[in-house]
């Protein structure tokens, strides 16, 4: 897909991603990434579905880190996954010229880290776009973009709304 346009003062979340797709982890404020563990993961087709790569990706605390104490193995409980071959109706909608089953859904959650989408989209991006707080003040405040071909080009739809501070 070409660059995403910019939209100033909202935020951008999705929520299917193409095969293809590379997303990255980031530690929070206070934590690194333990040694040797990529941060980038990719949906992928494994097993004849789509799904992200499954990296053993890690946050630890900087003063863990800096200690020379024991350290000890802490277990977190994921949420299970929702059923990805049944997209709720407006997913369908929105992936209707494309094959649901070359779509991953949200990546799984890390604790003490967040997800930063790469710069590459692929054909069948979909991308939400919400104001951020204080920037709603002309409706809509929400809208989509999505990455499609038409015409023999590859563009991005027209997103719908504007977000502004009135400043």
């Amino acid at each position: 897909c070409p660059a995403l346009p910019r939209t100033e003062f909202a935020d951008v979340t999705a929520e299917m991603y193409p095969l293809g797709t590379k997303l990255y982890y980031e530690c929070d404020s206070g934590y690194d990434r333990r040694a040797g563990k990529s941060a980038k993961i990719q949906c992928q087709r494994i097993q004849q579905v789509a799904s992200w790569d499954n990296k053993a990706f890690e946050c630890i605390d900087k003063k863990i880190l800096l200690s020379t104490a024991p350290t000890m193995e802490l277990e977190f409980t994921q949420k299970p996954e929702k059923n990805r071959q049944n997209p709720t109706p407006q997913q369908r909608e929105n992936l209707s010229e494309f094959d649901q089953k070359d779509f991953c859904g949200p990546p799984r959650t890390i604790p003490h880290a967040s997800l930063r989408m790469s710069k590459k989209y692929y054909v069948g991006q979909v991308l939400h776009f919400k104001c951020q707080s204080g920037y709603d003040k002309r409706p809509p405040t929400s809208g989509t973009r999505v990455c499609k071909k038409e015409g023999g080009k590859i563009i991005w739809t027209a997103l719908d709304m504007r977000c502004t501070n009135d400043s």
